[in-house]
C-alpha cells in the first residue's frame, strides 16, 4: 500500500511551503513556516528530492523560520517538538508519492531564486547581519554585524575568501588607547540553562559561557571600517560560531577586549539570525 498525502492536505502544504519563500511574518502561525520547512527538508533527506544548492537554500530558510518562531514567543522546547513532528510526518510519507513529487516541484520553483542570491540582510530587533556569499580574492566579511566601543569601530562575524576557510572573527580599530592583550566572546551557556535571557544584558555569571580568541593579526584593509587604515583581527574557534547559532535571536552576546592593566572594553551584539546567515553562506560552498 502506497502511503501518500491526501489531495486536500497536499494543496494546503503546497500553498504553505510556497509562502515560506517570502520573508517570515509575525502574522503567520508561530510554528507553521518552521514546521513546513522542517518537513520538506526531512523528506529531502530521505528521498533526495533536491540538488545540494537548493537544499542549502531551504536549510537557510528553516533557520530563519526558527528565529521568527522564537521572536513570536516560542521557546526552544516547542521549536524542537515542532521539528520532531515534521520529521515524523516526513518519515510516514512515501518517496514515490505523487503528492510529494508535486510539492517538491513547487518548492524547487519557489526557492530557485534564493539559491542564486549572493547577498542578503537578516534584520533583527536592533541590529542586522549582512551576508555575502560571493567569492573574493581578498578576505571579506561574509557575515557581519557592526557596532562601536567608545570611538572605536568594531566588526564581528564570519570572514572568508577564495583561498581561505571561513573564520569567526572580530576586527577593531582602536582609537586613543593601547591595544588589548586578549579578547573573548561571552554569551549564555546553553548547557547550564535552556531558557533564553531576554534582558538587554548578559545573564548572571553562573549562566555564562566564554570563548577566547585563538589568535590575532593585523587586519586586512578590506575588513576595516570606513576611513580606518589599521586594525586588529581576532580569530575565534568554530565552536563559538556553533554556540551563537543556537542562541535565541533576541539574546545579546558581547565581545570583551581585555587590556594589560586589567580594564575591559565591551562591544554588545544581537544574536539575531546568525544561524540563518551561516546556512546562507553554506550555499556559496556548493
Amino acid at each position: 500500500m502506497r502511503i501518500g498525502l491526501s489531495t486536500r492536505r497536499t494543496q494546503a502544504l503546497i500553498c504553505a511551503v510556497l509562502a515560506t519563500a517570502a520573508p517570515v511574518s509575525a502574522a503567520a502561525g508561530v510554528f507553521d513556516p518552521y514546521y513546513e520547512r522542517s518537513f520538506i527538508l526531512a523528506a529531502n533527506e530521505r528521498c533526495s528530492l533536491f540538488q545540494p544548492q537548493l537544499t542549502a537554500a531551504l536549510n537557510a530558510a528553516a533557520w530563519q523560520a526558527r528565529g521568527a518562531a522564537l521572536r513570536a514567543g516560542a521557546n526552544d522546547r516547542e521549536v524542537a517538538e515542532t521539528a520532531a513532528r515534521a520529521r515524523a510526518r516526513a518519515a510516514s510519507t512515501a518517496c514515490e508519492s505523487d503528492d510529494l513529487k508535486t510539492v517538491s516541484g513547487r518548492v524547487e520553483n519557489a526557492f530557485a531564486g534564493l539559491s542564486r542570491t549572493a547577498r542578503m540582510t537578516f534584520p533583527g530587533d536592533r541590529a542586522s547581519w549582512s551576508a555575502d556569499r560571493s567569492a573574493y580574492a581578498r578576505p571579506t566579511w561574509r557575515l557581519m554585524q557592526a557596532t562601536t566601543t567608545g570611538a572605536s569601530p568594531v566588526r564581528f562575524g564570519v570572514v572568508g575568501g577564495l583561498d581561505r576557510p571561513d573564520q569567526l572573527m572580530s576586527v577593531v580599530s582602536w582609537q586613543g588607547r593601547s591595544r588589548p592583550t586578549s579578547v573573548r566572546i561571552v554569551m549564555r551557556d546553553q548547557t547550564v540553562t535552556d531558557r533564553p535571557w531576554l534582558a538587554r544584558e548578559l545573564p548572571p555569571q553562573a549562566q555564562r559561557r566564554v570563548f577566547w580568541a585563538s589568535g590575532v593579526s593585523a587586519a586586512d584593509a578590506s575588513l576595516l571600517a570606513e576611513n580606518r587604515k589599521t586594525g586588529q583581527a581576532w580569530v575565534f574557534p568554530a565552536t563559538a560560531a556553533d554556540a551563537l547559532s543556537h542562541l535565541d535571536p533576541r539574546e545579546v552576546f558581547v565581545v570583551e577586549f581585555v587590556f594589560r592593566d586589567g580594564s575591559i572594553a565591551t562591544s554588545t551584539f544581537e544574536a539575531g539570525d546568525f544561524g540563518a546567515g551561516r546556512a546562507f553562506l553554506a550555499m556559496g560552498r556548493i
